[in-house]
């Protein structure tokens, strides 16, 4: 079995791309590369586990509806930074609502993370490293199923684990040549992909 081809593989377009046709399994595919990110904001300000995903699927709806409204035209714009902001607002909106709901508990709690979210609009550098790890490594999660064992062992051992084209090639019992192959396989599938997305 050879490695199986990827949702873009029979189109040049990329994902970005197939969003801006309202593609819906790029949507699909989105969906489920961001959405990790998504419940990591929400965490990170302090919804509650159990809101995590109304607050996704709130963030996605919007996306959806407002990707027209996307730009890559200035230095630093990104897909990431944009569902970022877009997020930004639905906690906002959301500490909102906690905040003047009879029943909300600790109604200054909630008025404190508004004040939090609203001066932090630009994430430090750690956040957005952070943040392009957990991308990153959820764009690989749904690459993975593509690739043949071997193929994907040599790209990971290589590119994750930081080993050596020799030591994984003695480790797989592949040649050298045939482990960077792989490796370069799996990441220019990446690319082609995802390449819009990892920034």
């Amino acid at each position: 079995m050879g490695d199986q081809p990827g949702p873009n593989e029979n189109t040049s377009l990329s994902l970005l791309d197939r969003l801006r046709m309202d593609d819906p399994a790029a949507w699909a595919i989105t969906v489920r590369l961001y959405t990790p990110l998504v419940h990591r904001w929400g965490g990170r300000a302090g919804v509650q586990h159990a809101d995590l995903e109304d607050l996704s699927q709130a963030v996605f709806r919007s996306a959806a509806s407002s990707f027209s409204g996307f730009r890559r035209d200035r230095p630093g714009d990104s897909f990431r930074g944009w569902l970022h902001g877009i997020t930004r607002n639905f906690l906002l909106k959301h500490f909102e609502r906690q905040r003047r709901s009879p029943r909300a508990t600790g109604g200054t709690d909630a008025f404190l993370r508004m004040q939090e979210i609203g001066a932090s609009a630009t994430d430090s550098d750690d956040d957005v490293a952070s943040d392009k790890h957990v991308v990153y490594l959820q764009a690989m999660e749904l690459m993975k199923g593509q690739f043949e064992e071997k193929t994907w062992q040599a790209f990971w051992m290589t590119v994750v684990d930081g080993r050596s084209p020799d030591d994984v090639a003695g480790h797989l019992g592949l040649s050298a040549v045939a482990v960077r192959k792989y490796k370069s396989r799996v990441l220019q599938r990446l690319r082609s992909e995802f390449d819009d997305f990892l920034d």
